[in-house]
């Protein structure tokens, strides 16, 4: 076999096994939206990866921090989606009308998810529930 042709054969494999993973890359890389968001809510947490995945016309960041939490970023640094297993999202990332809504129906849950895009937050609690709120944060569904 010439050396072009098993080029050939190893540049497709090479680029299947990074579709949809990420690069890592350093936390200092991040965009300076997601670096002030994690400098403010997760302080004193420790980066175990910070990625970038790009896309034809865009860019996500993931980072994970070392007791398994995880925040996605969109490309210019706003965060996409929080996840806390173990442990409640920040308070301060929370929006405050989400914030009450929870506390009035549903006093002994924490926050453990919020995922948010243009047009709706959601969120789900230490008891299963998930609430999906639209842009105003009246609730619009209850799984």
């Amino acid at each position: 076999m010439s050396l072009l042709a098993a080029l050939a054969m190893l540049v497709p494999a090479t680029a299947c096994a990074n579709t949809g993973d990420g690069k890592a890359i350093s936390p200092d890389r991040l965009p300076a939206a997601a670096l002030q968001t994690i400098k403010t809510h997760f302080q004193g947490r420790k980066v175990a990866l910070a990625k970038v995945e790009a896309e034809l016309f865009s860019k996500e960041y993931t980072v994970i921090f070392t007791n398994g939490e995880k925040i996605e970023f969109d490309g210019r640094g706003r965060w996409k989606e929080v996840k806390c297993k173990r442990s409640a999202v920040p308070a301060s990332l929370v929006p405050q009308p989400i914030a009450r809504y929870i506390r009035a129906n549903y006093p002994d849950c924490r926050i453990l998810e919020i995922e948010r895009d243009d047009d709706e937050y959601e969120v789900k609690l230490s008891n299963y529930v998930e609430v999906t709120f639209d842009a105003r944060f009246n609730v619009i569904d209850i799984d």
